[in-house]
């Protein structure tokens, strides 16, 4: 068996996948419907424990060096560093990302959240306004 090359690109599916176990674990928390609380419990720990392996995993590879920008941590990372930072605790190095120039705003704000897909009618409607007013 290989082992998985340790990269950046590795940490940040492991960040995907830790936020992707925390909301799985939300949902399973307050939506899914369990016969008792301790049925809830096992499967809550189940998840927990799954999630804990990648955390481990995840914070193993950020001590060996390997950067990521802040935006690509978990929520739950964010909030626990927020959190150490507030007690004094010494918070995890990360790279910042660059400042991305922004594209020009379209001419026209999208007012509909179909916009540019078949399903947007507006546009169709304003040229059928058009020629009505020309007729």
């Amino acid at each position: 068996m290989s082992a998985l090359l340790q990269d950046k690109y590795q940490l940040k599916s492991l960040h995907e996948e830790i936020d992707l176990f925390d909301r799985k674990l939300a949902h399973l928390l307050r939506y899914e419907e369990f016969a008792s609380d301790a049925d809830r419990d096992a499967a809550a720990r189940r998840m927990t424990a799954k999630r804990e392996l990648l955390a481990r995993a995840a914070r193993q590879m950020a001590s060996d060096g390997i950067e990521y920008p802040a935006s690509q941590l978990p929520r739950s990372f964010r909030l626990a560093q927020e959190a150490g930072a507030a007690d004094g605790a010494a918070p995890v190095a990360v790279t910042e990302e660059p400042a991305k120039p922004r594209k020009a705003s379209r001419a026209r704000a999208q007012t509909s959240a179909k916009g540019g897909t078949s399903l947007d009618f507006e546009k169709g409607l304003e040229d059928y306004k058009r020629k009505k007013a020309k007729a």
